[in-house]
């Protein structure tokens, strides 16, 4: 089988089960050990007066790490079986429509539990959100990461197999852990980000472009058009404005990071801007609408080819 065979059956399977949690309860997640990994290099180099040098090399290393061991896999006998089940463990499409699922089901209990259920999933302050901002805040989400944990990971394992989308995931966590602006981390995790920004950089625009041809939407092709280059990330402006387009809703504007405002742009911003949980299951219904777009196209390009 070819890698867009493969593909088809991990969506399939990781649509199907998700993270089954009897499994992981007993095993370490790959994503965990990603993560002890990217922690073990920071506690041992990031220190000194040349960080930006020693987070190359970090970031380097958790290369290497990952395309060996890809690598070693896709040499195994009946490579095919594996290489299925780590790229479906490596996708996250049914996690993350549970998850934004969540926070919906919180907000019909209650303010304060939906606001629990969002902190879960972004990395703002949301003690004292609204619920149109808790609401916002998931759907973002919902649409960052529809591209890094979906479309990103298929890109890459479509291009090399099981060592492309290991070498994604890796990246990808270790700017989720090491690649923010702060004192600790501005210098050491500089080259992780700048690396996630590369590899993100053509998923994110096939990501926007697939919710709009999901959704057979030219409003939010314009939409897309005109405010993906608003946002902070030169890679997240675009699910979201595509996402913001289909449901008609400004999303973005101000927000709290570690206590302090900031006035960031509106993504549609003459959109409707009262949202409740509503909004949210309409989100989910968007994701699933892209994914099963997303699954179609990778079936007929299996079947020409």
């Amino acid at each position: 089988m070819d890698n867009f065979d493969l593909l088809i059956l991990a969506l399939m399977l990781d649509a199907l089960l998700g993270e089954p949690a009897w499994l992981w309860a007993h095993l370490p997640h790959p994503a965990t050990l990603m993560g002890r990994a990217v922690d073990w290099l920071d506690v041992r180099l990031n220190h000194g007066t040349h960080r930006k040098f020693s987070g190359s090399v970090a970031i380097l290393l958790l290369v290497f790490m990952a395309l060996l061991t890809g690598g070693a896999i896709s040499l195994l006998p009946d490579a095919g079986m594996f290489e299925i089940l780590g790229a479906a463990i490596l996708l996250a499409h049914r996690s993350l429509c549970d998850h934004v699922s969540a926070v919906a089901t919180g907000l019909r209990e209650n303010l304060e539990n939906g606001r629990k259920a969002v902190a879960m999933i972004v990395g703002r302050d949301c003690v004292k959100l609204d619920q149109s901002s808790v609401v916002r805040s998931a759907i973002e989400s919902a649409a960052e990461n529809f591209s890094d944990a979906v479309i990103a990971p298929a890109f890459w394992f479509l291009l090399f197999g099981l060592p492309g989308i290991m070498v994604y995931k890796i990246v990808n966590t270790a700017d989720s852990m090491i690649g923010y602006r702060t004192e600790r981390y501005r210098d050491f995790g500089w080259a992780s980000a700048r690396l996630d920004d590369v590899l993100n950089w053509i998923p994110a625009r096939i990501t926007g472009a697939l919710i709009c041809l999901a959704h057979w939407s030219m409003r939010a092709v314009r939409v897309m058009q005109k405010d993906a280059r608003k946002h902070r990330s030169p890679n997240a402006g675009w699910p979201e404005s595509a996402m913001a387009g289909v449901l008609h809703i400004a999303l973005a504007g101000p927000r709290s990071y570690d206590g302090k405002m900031t006035d960031f742009d509106w993504v549609n911003g003459s959109g409707r801007k009262t949202l409740g949980p509503n909004d949210i299951d309409n989100t989910v219904k968007a994701l699933w609408y892209s994914w099963a777009t997303a699954l179609v196209l990778c079936s007929a390009v299996a079947f020409i080819i």
